[in-house]
């Protein structure tokens, strides 16, 4: 399957929509046959695993036809797009053909052109090689320049492997223990077809997109992550008086969420450890001195974790705010790529559908995800008397390969303490 794009402009290959994306949904052409397009101007809409993403066209031309129906799975690397050749199509001379870059989503992604592994051995972005930072580090740390070794992986890419390959049998000794495989998340098929109720089917949903990956995503965690759950309780009977006279002071409706996301945040500096990610393809522990805290939002078409980052800049009013926008842009999918990606935690508020506690799955490679249930009015007491309270109800759900049940424990008590006292949480309000 060849990928690159050919140097007569007469059709446009589908790239790589993102890092390890290799198949997109056609929701809608943008262009029909006879149209002249220019160069940007966009094609189609794609969804792939993240987002729904607008397809541009590389140059100027005249669509002859196009590949694929709205609906459709499309791969990396088929012919999305021919354009008329000839004396009605464009004459500008072909750009250089350096198998890298062929467009952009928006104006701050692009999108690099894939390649089939039978070409991969000569494809390079310019000079420089395409490699993760973990394939990158192991080349350094082993005096290998990069951009010299023959890549076999998915794209073109540089693998552990390769580098392994390039070494001199004098050096492979040194080499790390790691997994020569690549690090993506593939389905597991059932190793037999089970038996499937077919009567009274209402609906035949396609089990792909967005809603697969999840899918994919939570198996792999649940798979590879030690789960341990830590529930309790948080008296915020003072905290609910603190958010309903802050907004009346601002003028807006205040959730609970962004006082959580605060404490969270407290939370995470006390212990860092939570606030970490696991590399298991070079066996490490990235402990984060930032915090890009995710919040779970539910869409038409699954759930999706946008991603506040450097949460722990931002302030009470900030955290609404910008948590308002990316679940809307999540639900109209319109939410950049990077804006799902790169979370440091997670929280998961079911609190607003009901339900007292969760066993959220934890959003790997996170080592740790917060589930905030439902705050409900109970009769609590306190030094001996009664009074009506409001209760709110927490579940950790650990890495129990990262987090001990003490560390994951003590986390959450300063969560709880924090909520239960709004003037240390929120001292300036």
């Amino acid at each position: 399957m060849a990928t690159k794009q050919p140097s007569d402009k007469s059709h446009f290959i589908l790239p790589d929509l993102g890092e390890g994306v290799h198949e997109a949904e056609l929701i809608k052409w943008r262009v029909e046959v006879g149209d002249t397009v220019q160069e940007h101007q966009t094609l189609a809409e794609m969804e792939t695993d993240k987002a729904l993403v607008e397809v541009p066209s590389p140059w100027t031309g005249v669509i002859a036809s196009l590949n694929g129906n709205e609906g459709d799975i499309i791969n990396v690397g088929s012919i999305l797009v021919n354009y008329s050749v000839g004396e009605n199509a464009t004459k500008n001379d072909a750009p250089p053909d350096t198998g890298c870059v062929v467009g952009a989503v928006d104006d701050n992604i692009s999108i690099p052109t894939s390649f089939s592994r039978t070409e991969a051995t000569t494809n390079k972005c310019g000079d420089k090689a395409i490699a993760t930072p973990a394939v990158r580090r192991i080349a350094k740390e082993k005096s290998v320049d990069i951009n010299t070794v023959t890549p076999t992986g998915r794209g073109g890419r540089v693998t552990a492997s390769d580098v392994e390959s390039h070494l001199s049998p004098a050096k492979k000794q040194n080499i790390p223990a790691v997994p020569i495989v690549e690090p993506e998340l593939e389905a597991t098929p059932l190793a037999t077809r089970v038996s499937v109720p077919q009567e009274g089917v209402m609906e035949r949903i396609p089990f792909r997109g967005i809603r697969k990956k999840i899918a994919e995503a939570l198996t792999h965690s649940l798979k590879t992550a030690a789960h341990f759950q830590v529930v309790d309780e948080a008296d915020v009977t003072k905290l609910e008086q603190r958010r309903n006279a802050l907004s009346e002071l601002v003028g807006k409706k205040f959730s609970l969420l962004p006082f959580i996301m605060t404490a969270v945040v407290r939370g995470l500096k006390e212990h860092p450890i939570l606030n970490s990610t696991v590399d298991d393809f070079v066996e490490e522990i990235l402990v984060h001195n930032i915090i890009n805290l995710g919040c779970a939002v539910d869409t038409d078409q699954g759930l999706m974790v946008a991603v506040l980052k450097n949460a722990d800049d931002l302030s009470l009013v900030q955290l609404s705010d910008e948590t308002a926008r990316l679940a809307k842009e999540c639900r109209d999918r319109t939410i950049k790529r990077e804006e799902l990606s790169g979370g440091t935690f997670t929280i998961s508020n079911v609190g607003s559908y009901g339900g007292m506690f969760t066993t959220p799955i934890i959003n790997y490679p996170e080592v740790a995800i917060l589930g905030v249930g439902r705050a409900k009015e109970q009769v609590l007491t306190k030094d001996g008397a009664f009074y009506a309270g409001k209760v709110l109800p927490l579940s950790l759900s650990c890495d129990h390969r990262v987090v001990d049940g003490a560390a994951g424990a003590k986390f959450l008590r300063t969560v709880i303490e924090l909520l239960e006292n709004p003037e240390e949480l929120m001292p300036t309000i």
